[in-house]
């Protein structure tokens, strides 16, 4: 049975939204019923956590998802495990998480090889965590949003979404698609007072940027300064993009402010795809 996990007690799909709703303002006392509820996947580590920090920061009650329950639970945010892989677990999460007014899809996976050397196997799975995984979230969220006359739905694209990289042939397609699929939906949701959009960063400061420079080192042989550079060369900047620059950008594109900001994508590289 899937769970919930709500302020460290578990809440059974078998209890229905408003029962969720009374036991959380029972649990704290301090939420107003005008706060809005952000739901991030991938929201254990990286630009998902720091995403959830910021939100949080800004007084939006945040649920993450994961498939690492020990990583979910140490967050200190409510979570649910789900597998944004596995459609039958995305409507499952969904259902117990109830309504929700910002949707951020942020999970996704690489895995390199040259174009012409990359196995189906690997390509169906970028294809399935990058891609296939938000068409399943957005297809569960939004009806909910476009009901309540508000709502955003923001991806976590790269420049991959922009540009080609050697050896990311799968995940570059994968990117792609994402942004295509986004702008699809700002279009079709433009009159319902729903938003969606894409942020679009360069290489970015988590761990999954440090276990492949780790990858690099012992492979090459390369110093991790070395391996750095190989990352960092295209970013006029010099450097890698903070997860916090990332969570800067989704919390503006979410706000009233950006109401009138529909089917974008809104790049954080330093300048890299325009120089």
């Amino acid at each position: 049975m899937l769970s919930i996990y709500f302020n460290s007690k578990v809440l059974s799909t078998q209890l229905d939204y408003f029962a969720l709703i009374l036991n959380y303002y029972a649990m704290t006392p301090n939420v107003t019923k005008k706060q809005k509820r952000v739901f991030i996947t991938g929201g254990g580590s990286g630009i998902g956590l720091a995403i959830a920090q910021a939100f949080a920061d800004a007084k939006y009650h945040v649920i993450i998802a994961g498939r690492t329950q020990s990583r979910l639970k140490d967050s200190g945010f409510d979570y649910i495990e789900m597998d944004v892989t596995e459609e039958q677990s995305i409507a499952d999460g969904m259902k117990a998480v109830g309504e929700i007014d910002i949707f951020i899809a942020n999970a996704g996976a690489v895995s390199t090889a040259p174009a012409l050397k990359t196995s189906r196997d690997v390509w169906d799975q970028m294809i399935a965590v990058n891609l296939t995984s938000i068409y399943l979230c957005a297809r569960e969220a939004i009806p909910a949003m476009v009901e309540q006359g508000w709502g955003r739905f923001i991806t976590i694209a790269s420049t991959a979404a922009l540009k080609g990289y050697a050896y990311t042939g799968a995940y570059a397609a994968a990117k792609h698609g994402v942004l295509g699929w986004t702008k699809t939906l700002a279009v079709e949701l433009a009159k319902t007072g729903v938003t969606a959009n894409a942020v679009c960063p360069g290489y970015t400061d988590t761990p999954l940027v440090d276990n492949a420079l780790n990858k690099i080192t012992a492979k090459t042989g390369l110093t991790r300064d070395e391996a750095l550079g190989q990352f960092i060369k295209d970013n006029p900047m010099g450097r890698l993009i903070d997860p916090h620059e990332v969570a800067s950008a989704a919390l503006w594109l979410a706000s009233d402010g950006a109401s009138s900001v529909n089917g974008q994508a809104l790049t954080l590289d330093g300048g890299e795809t325009i120089s």
